[in-house]
């Protein structure tokens, strides 16, 4: 994680929704009822299905099979803080964007 950076979250995302990318990253591909079975999860199966779908709406997470989800490269890079979740774009491109803007501004 970079020092003094933060995830960026949208405003469609619940407070779990960083927990199940952080299991789905480190045990790997799960569906809702082995993740509540880990007691890693203070809430329902039914909730986690919900906030999986959520997740898999906004290419954090795929279905790989009927209910078992993996991390996606968008979720592993919104963990590692280089993904906005909130505009739906990679925060190195954004970046890369806003200085060519302004370069361009520059050139005016």
């Amino acid at each position: 994680m970079k020092v003094g950076m933060m995830r960026k979250s949208g405003s469609w995302q619940s407070v779990w929704d960083d927990r199940i990318l952080e299991y789905l990253r480190e045990k790997g591909p799960a569906g809702a009822t082995t993740m509540k079975k880990s007691d890693y999860f203070d809430i329902s199966r039914g909730q986690i299905s919900d906030r999986l779908g959520k997740l898999r709406d906004h290419h954090l997470v795929q279905e790989i099979e009927n209910g078992v989800y993996r991390i996606t490269d968008r979720g592993e890079a919104y963990l590692d803080e280089e993904y906005d979740a909130a505009s739906g774009a990679y925060i190195a491109e954004s970046s890369e964007n806003s200085d060519v803007r302004a370069s361009e501004k520059d050139s005016i």
